[in-house]
């Protein structure tokens, strides 16, 4: 007993010595910046009287100080968000980021910004928790009849943010200039040249602070049932909603003077947790502490790298925290029965489904018609024929045919995830496929730019084939779990908007064409590109019969398989070759989301397509006829800006997701 009271008492000392060292090694790269910008003997006067006449000293009193108090106070007030989140929620993975507030607070900005610029004169802070509220209430509305399994909450915050970051760069596309401040701001750097950041968020964070303290008794109760909370006359309701209200609360203030920080509301409170402060109050203390130290030490580092502060801070902790994420995912159970998917609509198998597919390919015929033929002009709508349907031909139908590749090259990827994996909800924008495949072709684009089509889909290939084989090696350990493989796709699909969220920070000119591609638009197509995307995906389409009984069989797991003499390696290969070039071929002309890749295999299968062959083509189709539908959207309903067919796709797959997720 005296052994189990002593360890007790010694486990907050060990967070205690971390958030130390990591306070004093944060402080000592600050020191080292300060000396390399003036004497040792004018450092006290820099900081707190500078002459105006000595530029080192008001560099030292204006940028670095406030530079190093914002790091240490945003980090705390995440850290202290991160942990109500993670009590209110129950749920060890909760966090600003994982729940969409950070996409919420940046989309508020951006639309006050544009529409109602007055709104800001109240206060951005506002602004900001208005967005992040609403952000969070829907993901508890997604994942509330699933009693807030955690799993379930932070899938539901994968959606939500994907969905919202989709609005925040449509608007960012058409209004650029106009954004330019909220851009930079959302960045997540932390340079400064005042103190206005760090007098803002210091009141907010101590009220917080007492917040947190009056609210600790609640909270710590929040560990018991309802009936035991009653009976010691706590409302758990009221102080969830309290609870959820302060953590909002701090980090739309982050947010909005700060910008989006990945992951350091996850990392302290984690480190703290295994680091023995298992108590409420001890992870009040030390999680703040350490997410503190922790940021303040990556933007130290940052600063030693990169003196001209042209890498946000944010980005770097994001890409750091990914494999956080995922450790602890190898820790987290799934969330078993709660969330297995319910029958479909309809659940009778198609004794007939070629004339599914005949009847989809009717349909595809129709709408690419409509698409040439069919559109808004200066004068209104306009049905388009003879000579004047040539003249355009030359520039509506590069777009219709690269749209038609790219949906079945998605759709076509998505059936071969889904029955490699036996997971219902695996396609190669949730599996983070298509985000490895970005990551390669961002890497190429500034490495080595000027490369031709053929090499970029050689290039993007690599990419989303390490990407695949990383998911599903990280899958087997929890025996493929969806919950489990989609959440370490979100992780790669952050790493991959971090890495571009340095390069649009950089100023570099390539980056805007970079997220003119990364948003899926088809608008500069040629018809060289069109007949590669086509060209790839016919292929594909003749490849896949020689692959029909190993699709058939991989569905029944590894000891099936192999009992039914299938040569799992070799099968397992081919098909995760064919899914990279297919993801690959379709990333390069639409972008890498677009949530076409879920929808039309799960459409196909609730249809009660399920014999591989026919299921895949039936999807293929119907995922052409979704991205068609998506570019002539884009290229119609804002006449005559042009909406990207990626973000259009995303925008009604994230509604199909949301829906999905409901009858989960």
């Amino acid at each position: 007993m005296a052994d189990a009271a002593l360890s007790r008492s010694a486990a907050p000392q060990r967070p205690a010595l971390l958030a130390g060292l990591v306070l004093a090694a944060a402080l000592a790269l600050f020191l080292h910046h300060l000396a390399a910008l003036l004497p040792s003997g004018q450092w006290w006067q820099a900081l707190t009287a500078p002459a105006d006449t000595d530029m080192p000293q008001m560099l030292a009193h204006y940028s670095l100080l406030p530079r190093l108090a914002v790091g240490l106070l945003a980090g705390a007030a995440l850290g202290l968000a991160g942990v109500l989140f993670q009590q209110v929620l129950r749920n060890p993975l909760a966090e600003p980021g994982t729940l969409g507030v950070f996409a919420g607070s940046k989309l508020a900005l951006i639309v006050a910004t544009l529409s109602a610029p007055a709104l800001l004169d109240v206060g951005q802070e506002v602004v900001a928790f208005a967005g992040g509220a609403a952000a969070v209430a829907l993901v508890l509305v997604l994942s509330w009849r699933h009693r807030l399994a955690p799993i379930v909450v932070i899938l539901a915050g994968l959606v939500v943010t994907l969905y919202l970051e989709s609005g925040s760069k449509l608007l960012v596309l058409f209004n650029h200039q106009a954004l330019t401040d909220v851009f930079v701001t959302q960045g997540g750097s932390l340079n400064q040249n005042n103190w206005g950041v760090a007098l803002t968020l210091a009141p907010w964070l101590a009220l917080a602070v007492l917040a947190s303290l009056l609210l600790l008794r609640p909270l710590t109760l929040l560990d018991l049932d309802e009936e035991g909370a009653r009976s010691v006359g706590v409302s758990l309701a009221t102080a969830r909603l309290l609870g959820i209200a302060v953590a909002v609360l701090l980090s739309a203030v982050t947010a909005a003077t700060a910008g989006p920080i990945g992951f350091i509301g996850l990392g302290g409170p984690v480190i703290a947790r295994i680091l023995g402060a298992r108590r409420l109050r001890d992870r009040l203390l030390w999680g703040p502490l350490l997410s503190a130290g922790l940021l303040a030490l990556t933007d130290q580092a940052v600063q030693l790298v990169d003196a001209a502060g042209a890498i946000p801070t944010g980005a770097v902790t994001a890409i750091l925290g990914a494999p956080i994420l995922l450790w602890l995912l190898r820790r987290l159970r799934p969330a078993g029965e709660a969330v297995r998917e319910r029958p479909a609509l309809f659940t009778s198998r198609q004794d007939r489904p070629w004339l599914w597919i005949a009847g989809t390919l009717l349909l595809l015929g129709l709408v690419a018609w409509a698409a040439l033929a069919f559109g808004r002009a200066p004068d209104g709508w306009h049905w388009s024929m003879g000579g004047e349907l040539e003249a355009l031909l030359p520039w509506r139908a590069p777009r219709v045919a690269a749209a038609v590749g790219a949906g079945f090259m998605l759709a076509m990827a998505g059936v071969l995830l889904q029955r490699l994996t036996g997971n219902a909800l695996a396609s190669p924008e949730l599996l983070g496929t298509s985000s490895g495949a970005t990551l390669a072709l961002i890497v190429a684009a500034m490495v080595v730019p000027g490369l031709d089509r053929p090499m970029l889909i050689l290039v993007a290939g690599a990419g989303a084939l390490l990407a695949l084989v990383a998911i599903l090696s990280f899958g087997r350990r929890s025996a493929l779990s969806s919950e489990h493989m989609l959440l370490a796709g979100m992780a790669l699909t952050t790493v991959a908007w971090s890495f571009m969220a340095v390069l649009l920070f950089s100023g570099d000119p390539r980056t805007a064409i970079l997220l003119g591609w990364l948003s899926g638009s088809t608008y500069g197509i040629s018809g060289g590109d069109a007949a590669i995307t086509c060209g790839l995906a016919a292929a594909a389409a003749l490849m896949v019969p020689l692959a029909a009984r190993w699709l058939a069989i991989l569905p029944l797991g590894a000891s099936t398989s192999v009992a039914l003499g299938l040569a799992l390696t070799r099968s397992r290969l081919v098909v995760l070759l064919l899914t990279a070039a297919l993801t690959a071929g379709a990333t390069l002309t639409v972008g890498p989301l677009s949530f076409v890749g879920l929808m039309a295999p799960h459409i196909v299968r609730m249809l009660g397509v399920q014999r591989p062959l026919p299921q895949i083509y039936a999807a293929g189709l119907l995922g052409a006829v979704l991205m068609v539908l998506a570019d002539w959207l884009g290229r119609s309903v804002a006449f005559p800006w042009q909406v990207p067919a990626g973000l259009v796709a995303t925008v009604i797959g994230g509604s199909y997701f949301i829906w999905l997720m409901q009858r989960r």
